[in-house]
């Protein structure tokens, strides 16, 4: 009994996987510590499978050396393409550190060994809350699509134009930040008024001791504001999804 093993089917998984397995470890919601290797790695070989046929119609094999190069290159194309979702979804976890920072919660960092941040408490609860409704969602899946996509996008062995990827770094930091501003904005200027009135009732009846009783009551107002603000998060993390589909090469 002969068995005919396709060489190239093999290198075209190999390198799919190992793409896909970079992205999975960096990319959220997939790089949540809380998920074993192994199911990430597992995740990673049967997306290959999957996608191999249609990412190999362009691949050519090579050498050993070469292959050996490419799989680099492919690992080096899954990273990056890993941290720019990486970025586009710190916009919320940095407007909740913006949030801790307004409402003097910043001292009372923790560590999250599940999300690998150190943060305080509006940060970890913005972070959860994004991570639960991208997959009550189904928002991984378009992440997930978005990932197939590239394929399209950035061909296997495909020569990658590292003056383009460092632009596009810069805009997705510039974009994450100014989309962090624009989810705390609005709270953070809340706070700074009333910070601002706590300040004058000092100066009108310092007998009320409004340095003690200051602290706790922007606690409450930022408590109560960002109950608010969680009602408007769903349509955020459904914007953001859509934006990370788009930087790593969605339609």
């Amino acid at each position: 009994m002969n068995f005919t093993v396709d060489l190239t089917a093999i290198e075209a998984t190999a390198l799919v996987s190992v793409r896909i397995l970079l992205f999975v470890l960096i990319a959220p919601p997939f790089s949540y510590q809380a998920f074993p290797l192994q199911i990430k790695g597992m995740l990673a070989v049967l997306l290959g499978i999957v996608v191999a046929p249609q990412a190999a119609q362009r691949y050519s094999p090579g050498s050993t050396g070469q292959f050996l190069l490419d799989f680099v290159g492919e690992a080096a194309t899954g990273a990056v393409l890993g941290f720019l979702v990486y970025l586009v979804f710190s916009a919320i976890e940095s407007a909740g550190g913006l949030l801790d920072f307004s409402s003097g919660l910043q001292a009372a960092q923790q560590y999250d060994p599940a999300a690998d941040i150190n943060a305080a408490q509006f940060s970890r609860l913005f972070q959860m809350t994004a991570l639960a409704l991208l997959f009550v969602s189904d928002g991984y899946q378009l992440v997930l699509g978005g990932l197939v996509r590239s394929f399209t996008a950035v061909p296997l062995t495909m020569s990658v134009d590292w003056r383009s990827i460092t632009q596009t770094l810069s805009g997705s930091v510039t974009q994450m930040l100014l989309a962090a501003l624009q989810i705390a904005g609005p709270i953070m200027a809340v706070l700074f008024v009333a910070n601002a009135a706590l300040g004058l009732l000092s100066r009108v009846a310092p007998a009320l001791n409004v340095y003690s009783l200051g602290p706790p009551a922007l606690i409450l107002l930022a408590v109560v504001l960002c109950a608010l603000g969680i009602v408007a998060l769903p349509l955020i993390v459904q914007a953001i999804a859509g934006q990370a589909v788009h930087a790593i090469g969605g339609p």
